[in-house]
């Protein structure tokens, strides 16, 4: 399929930012495409991602922002590229670009990401604004972006929104709030040679009720059959977020998470668009037993 966020306007883009940073790109090779394009330079040791919602640009310019200062304090983080302007832009398209991490025999786990978030979570707030977490908003953001989205499946989303937005601000009211991930599961994290663990991806990177950044895992585990993740991180990091009083609504603005993410997409991957299909259904039917794939194997 093709589209303003398709795979080969992507690749373009990916090669015009190289282009101006003077490195090849015989060697790019793609590590994701789903709300960003993820290309990785080894030789030249960069990662350029790329945004795939106008949207929700401004997030590039707040990563930018948040790497900065997890570098300047030690933060369990993969850090930018040095000596690059950024954020870069190239045409209307908004990128970042970072250090390549190359791959480790020994992935991350489960069990990292329990450690790694007690670390993150133990960090000061940021000496500069950042936005709270506001699901909600997001996912409305995405909706605005979103070619090929029926108007049924539109103003369901858009119903769900509504009938979620209370109960989420009277869970933010309610809670103690710290810095958090956002969207903190093991695909985001890297092993460095050193052997240290860290998070990429800070787009979600907000102000926000610290068990969201345990409901990822745990409604992975219920919709992608990852059976013993959510109780390897209970024993990490030392609590079961499905014995929360507020999982309910966590768990809600997880999957509603999960959908809106891909609206912008459905024009540009007829397998997003079908497994998005599938999302729908299985939401609308209350039928929690469906499985899902992730968006990220589909690319």
């Amino acid at each position: 399929m093709s589209g303003r966020f398709s795979q080969e306007a992507m690749t373009r883009a990916m090669r015009e930012i190289a282009t101006g940073l003077g490195v090849p790109t015989d060697d790019a090779q793609l590590l994701r495409l789903t709300n960003n394009a993820v290309f990785a330079l080894p030789r030249s040791g960069i990662v350029i991602r790329i945004a795939r919602t106008h949207r929700l640009r401004e997030r590039v310019t707040k990563v930018v922002q948040l790497a900065r200062w997890f570098a300047d304090i030690d933060a369990p983080s993969v850090r930018l590229a040095p000596e690059v302007a950024q954020p870069v832009e190239v045409g209307d398209l908004t990128a970042s670009v970072w250090t390549y991490v190359p791959g480790n025999a020994s992935a991350p786990t489960v069990e990292d990401l329990g450690s790694t978030l007690r670390c993150f979570h133990a960090l000061d707030s940021p000496p500069f604004s950042v936005a709270a977490w506001d699901p909600i908003g997001d996912a409305r953001r995405r909706l605005v972006d979103a070619d090929g989205l029926s108007s049924e499946d539109h103003d369901y989303l858009m119903a769900w929104c509504d009938r979620l937005e209370p109960q989420i601000a009277a869970l933010s009211q309610r809670s103690e709030r710290t810095l958090i991930h956002g969207d903190a599961h093991v695909g985001n994290l890297l092993r460095e040679p050193s052997g240290r663990v860290v998070f990429c991806d800070f787009d979600s990177t907000c102000i926000g009720p610290w068990q969201v950044d345990l409901a990822a895992v745990a409604v992975g585990t219920a919709r992608f059959g990852a059976v013993e993740a959510c109780g390897r991180l209970t024993n990490a990091y030392g609590c079961d977020i499905t014995s929360d009083s507020d999982w309910t609504v966590l768990r809600e603005a997880r999957e509603l998470k999960m959908i809106a993410a891909a609206a912008p997409l459905l024009a540009s991957s007829s397998a997003v668009a079908d497994e998005f299909a599938v999302r729908m259904r299985s939401i609308e039917q209350v039928d929690s037993t469906r499985r899902w794939t992730p968006f990220a194997d589909l690319t």
